[in-house]
């Protein structure tokens, strides 16, 4: 938010929510949220995730802060990922996103109904 109050959404703001409130990140940090995890209890929490999308997503989040990557010397080597403390501090504006979400997506049901209907008639 600017100084006078108005909210601007500049390109590293965007690049930043564009990479951890992504549909992947948000399960990620769910979960992580809950416990630490290693990289195949992450994939069975997230079925639908491929393991390529997965990879990519740790390593946004990583090098974002809000994850981190700890290889534990165990055979084979194993790698278990946490939340960081600045991730934690995600989780307040979040809910808030998803509280607001659900308590709107009737309304926004609503309008895609008749957004799509005006645009079937076009």
């Amino acid at each position: 938010m600017d100084t006078d109050g108005e909210l601007r959404i500049d390109a590293p703001h965007r690049e930043l929510l564009d990479q951890v409130l992504d549909k992947w990140s948000l399960g990620v940090l769910n979960e992580l949220c809950e416990r630490p995890c290693r990289f195949n209890e992450l994939r069975r929490a997230l079925p639908a995730v491929t393991q390529k999308s997965l990879t990519a997503t740790l390593r946004r989040l990583e090098r974002n802060g809000v994850v981190e990557r700890e290889v534990i010397s165990t055979r084979p080597v194993a790698v278990r990922y946490r939340i960081t403390p600045l991730g934690k501090t995600l989780r307040p504006p979040v809910d808030v996103l998803l509280a607001w979400a659900s308590e709107h997506m009737p309304a926004v049901e609503r309008a895609r109904e008749a957004f799509d209907a005006r645009d079937d008639q076009s």
